[in-house]
């Protein structure tokens, strides 16, 4: 079996991820700042990477800024992959998110992670990409974050969403270990598409909260209006089989 590190191991996916590669009969193990591993200043890295032949990347930063998301996506990656290098990793596998590469450039979060995926490209590392729609357990989320300003109903963008669970993704991320690096980006989504205001609203109502939710053609998406259906997959896409209605359950 082989041995895989995997970059923000603690976080929601890494868990998640952590536990099914263990499951299968993996040695696995979690890099991230809890653990002593910092991508930005390079601390603990090689360390963490030492006697891995495959290396999971499911980090992110850990705030929306748009300074600290370029500083995550730009200098962690370059930080990462040159310790790749150093390890003689054979295959890096990165989760991003789908419409990175085409999602408008003025929203921070898109851009740095279109150039995070760049990096990887560029990199010399052999690499697979995993692009993947809202997870199912951000919706309540984003209906709090909607909300912050203390109205009565939460204002979503009017777009479309086909979320997936984030056991899901771990699945399809635990699966790469055992197969050749892509040199490609593929895309993943749940069975599927809805506003993304129902998507809160019923995410929201699990929770006990059962105010409205509106799709407001005026309302931003990560910092910028996009088109109603520029966060759905393309038709190559995975279709992972969890639904919403059976995962709130």
């Amino acid at each position: 079996m082989a041995r895989i590190t995997v970059v923000g191991g603690t976080g929601l996916i890494g868990r998640k991820l952590m536990a099914r590669l263990r499951a299968d009969g993996h040695e696995a193990r979690a890099a991230s700042p809890s653990t002593g591993v910092d991508l930005v200043t390079g601390t603990g890295v090689d360390d963490a990477l030492a006697g891995s032949s495959v290396v999971i990347d499911v980090s992110k930063p850990r705030t929306y800024d748009p300074d600290a998301v370029w500083r995550h996506f730009d200098l962690a990656t370059r930080t990462l992959v040159a310790a790749e290098s150093r390890a003689g990793v054979i295959h890096h596998v990165a989760l991003s998110a789908v419409g990175t590469e085409r999602i408008p450039q003025p929203i921070p979060f898109y851009r740095a992670k279109a150039h995070g995926e760049a990096i990887v490209r560029d990199s010399g590392v052999p690499f697979s990409i995993v692009r993947a729609t809202q997870f199912f357990e951000f919706g309540a989320q984003i209906g709090a974050q909607a909300r912050a300003g203390g109205t009565d109903d939460a204002r979503v963008a009017d777009v479309e969403v086909e979320p997936i669970a984030g056991d899901d993704v771990a699945a399809v991320l635990a699966g790469l270990v055992d197969e050749s690096p892509s040199g490609g980006a593929a895309e993943i989504a749940g069975p599927e598409v809805m506003p993304l205001a129902d998507f809160v609203a019923r995410c929201l109502a699990a929770t006990g909260d059962d105010r409205p939710v509106v799709a407001d053609p005026r309302a931003l998406y990560f910092g910028a209006v996009i088109d109603r259906g520029e966060l759905l997959p393309g038709r190559d896409a995975w279709i992972a089989p969890t639904r919403l209605s059976d995962w709130l359950a």
